[in-house]
């Protein structure tokens, strides 16, 4: 096909239909370079990058899962109770010497169980998922007190923590090259590969189809941008212990539920079930199922975030998980989820949750009390909603 006969998008229409993913990435950004200064640039140091995926993970994790709930017009309130409780579980199974894979499969299984519980009362009683997750908040939290006595349970050896703070260069026992420890360079290269790969493919379906597309100089200046962003991170990474563990398990949540969301039948249904419930229930979608299946995977990753976060603690502690679920569903809105339900996505909600992470991490560098980052985040996240409110009601579509 000719270039003649290639149709391109406006630049104008480009960026008014994706603000706010720009906007986004442009507020990370802008976070990272204000507290450069402030913190005499210790936020950039390699170290720091990797603390930062060892400290929020959890969030991210929880944020894969919340972005699907909140899409369906659902809330998951439970999801820090429930950290806390599959984790003190995971504990104690990992504790009988029973090895880490079991644990984690426990884990999951576990949190799959809860998702189904609390999805059948959501989904066939119809009883509002802010009530039923209401009531698991405060059940798995006295379940976590009942079984832990209330007293720390701590973890015998070093392999569980390894999921959550552990490197795949240590684990490998792969020693540096120089300074460097090579596995997250050669990872960043490959994933660059396949992405440019599918992007090149998929440029080229819609040509032949006779879709718009991105004009020619700003699709590879996309390229050019992403290739410098993962390149960028997987230079930190490479500088300071090698690739993060979690990092490899969040990059194979994001791109499997990134997959399941954009490309299968269950992503399209799950966001008619959030666009209009009653028009999809007319076209002969089950949207029962589809908002219990939506649970289930809520509890798989919350089960998956249990993991994470107590080895990250090393311990299995009857108070963890506080707050676990404001930061998750915060992180969705800050990152492009409609509070009027069907419209979100997976790399977005990860986006907002490192613009979270960024602001956490700066003040805390900064030695600024908790209360500081509490009021921040407060308004960050008002400040979400009523861009959100806004360029609906702007666009006529609220």
């Amino acid at each position: 096909m000719s270039d003649k006969a290639i149709r391109t998008a406006p630049i104008r229409t480009l960026f008014r239909n994706n603000i706010r993913n720009y906007s986004m990435f442009i507020m990370l950004a802008v976070i990272m370079i204000v507290f450069a200064p402030l913190t005499h640039g210790i936020n950039f140091s390699p170290r720091n990058f990797t603390n930062i995926f060892f400290q929020y993970s959890y969030v991210l994790i929880l944020a894969v899962g919340m972005v699907q709930v909140i899409i369906i017009l659902g809330i998951d309130l439970s999801v820090g109770s429930v950290c806390a409780f599959v984790g003190a579980i995971s504990a104690m199974v990992y504790n009988t010497g029973l090895g880490m894979p079991l644990t984690l499969l426990a884990a999951l299984g576990i949190g799959l169980c809860i998702g189904a519980f609390q999805g059948l009362w959501v989904a066939y009683a119809k009883i509002p998922a802010f009530i039923v997750t209401l009531a698991g908040m405060l059940l798995f939290r006295g379940l976590t007190y009942l079984i832990t006595h209330i007293n720390p349970i701590s973890l015998k050896g070093n392999t569980y923590s390894h999921l959550a703070t552990g490197t795949v260069d240590e684990i490998l026992g792969l020693d540096p090259i120089g300074s460097i420890y090579p596995i997250s360079l050669i990872a960043g290269v490959l994933l660059l590969i396949i992405y440019f790969i599918t992007e090149f493919m998929s440029r080229r379906k819609k040509i032949q189809n006779g879709f718009e597309v991105t004009p020619g100089s700003l699709f590879i200046g996309k390229l050019l941008l992403i290739s410098a962003l993962v390149l960028g991170l997987a230079q930190r990474f490479s500088a300071y212990r090698g690739l993060p563990v979690v990092v490899v398990v969040l990059g194979v949540t994001v791109f499997v539920f990134n997959f399941i969301l954009k490309n299968t039948v269950l992503g399209r249904y799950i966001y008619a079930v959030g666009g209009n419930s009653r028009s999809a229930k007319l076209s002969g979608i089950n949207s029962e199922l589809i908002t219990f299946i939506v649970f289930c995977i809520m509890g798989i990753l919350t089960g998956l975030a249990a993991v994470v976060s107590t080895g990250y603690m090393n311990s299995a502690l009857p108070q963890a998980g506080n707050l676990f679920e404001m930061d998750a569903i915060a992180a969705c809105y800050i990152g492009g989820v409609s509070a009027s339900g069907g419209i979100g996505t997976v790399v977005g909600v990860i986006v907002g949750g490192l613009v979270m992470a960024a602001i956490n991490n700066g003040m805390s560098l900064m030695n600024l009390g908790t209360h500081y980052q509490y009021v921040v985040k407060a308004l960050i996240l008002l400040l979400a909603v009523f861009y959100d409110i806004y360029t609906r009601r702007k666009a006529g579509l609220g």
